[in-house]
């Protein structure tokens, strides 16, 4: 199925992990991807082998999205690459979790840097011209956090419920201009930093399998779960979607007590 067959996609954070299998998934749904990534190794050669497996064209921009100029940059190069956007995922993000008082004000600013501005920052640039051609659809990478909170995760739960306020504000600005602005939340997923958190604990196999048991669906999530959901709030098949937030987090947000 190509279903983004010709379409233009600006995936941040593709490097690795779940932005890494949206840009796969997209490229394979016929997609041309733009990789904006901050690490210069994992984004080029993401983009390389994405364009082996599936010969569609894609292009990596190191890109620090808490940066406006290199997100200016990042899109100048995309649009002379590529031409118009159709599509833009906003994955990049931190996950910075103290205790409220702990946080430094530059954890605060970092966060809010990167998990939220950054985010707004992208969609800013993308927008006049999906307005312009009245088309365009942009996906926000949330969290479970964005709904829920932990204690002892702060403040990166106030960025994800910025995120959630972000996408619904532009998604019903924009909804009858021929843009659907839609949310992901995923919850706990398999992805190279879950891999270092656990390799960080006193013991990596009992702190993954601690976690596993968390989860109601007795195993963590997958990448290319995330993906496929983007693939379809990307596409013209989800045209009515629109101010949607996805929550795909094996049922931990439903559970009420253990």
């Amino acid at each position: 199925m190509e279903r983004l067959k010709n379409k233009v996609a600006i995936v941040t954070g593709a490097g690795q992990g779940i932005g890494l299998a949206i840009a796969d998934r997209f490229c394979s749904e016929g997609a041309r991807v733009v990789i904006a990534e901050k690490n210069p190794e994992s984004g080029a050669a993401a983009a390389k082998d994405l364009k082996h497996k599936t010969g569609n064209d894609t292009l990596f921009v190191e890109t620090d999205i808490a940066d406006g100029n290199a997100v200016k940059e990042m899109l100048r190069q995309a649009h002379a690459a590529f031409g118009a956007v159709d599509i833009l995922v906003n994955n990049a993000g931190i996950a910075v979790c103290r205790d409220p008082l702990e946080v430094t004000q530059e954890d605060w600013d970092r966060c809010m840097a990167v998990d939220l501005e950054g985010a707004w920052l992208c969609c800013k640039g993308v927008l006049p011209e999906m307005l312009e051609r009245r088309y365009g659809a942009i996906i926000n990478i949330a969290s479970v956090h964005g709904s829920a909170v932990m204690r002892s995760a702060f403040p990166y739960p106030v960025a994800k419920h910025g995120i959630l306020g972000l996408t619904r504000a532009l998604a019903l600005q924009y909804a009858d201009k021929g843009i659907a602005v839609n949310a992901i939340s995923p919850g706990f997923i398999d992805t190279p930093i879950a891999d270092w958190c656990f390799g960080h604990a006193a013991d990596p196999v009992a702190a993954r399998e601690a976690e596993i048991r968390k989860q109601p669906i007795q195993r963590l999530g997958l990448p290319s779960e995330v993906a496929a959901v983007a693939a379809l709030m990307a596409s013209d098949e989800a045209r009515f979607m629109v101010g949607a937030n996805v929550v795909i987090d094996g049922g931990v947000s439903v559970r009420l007590y253990d």
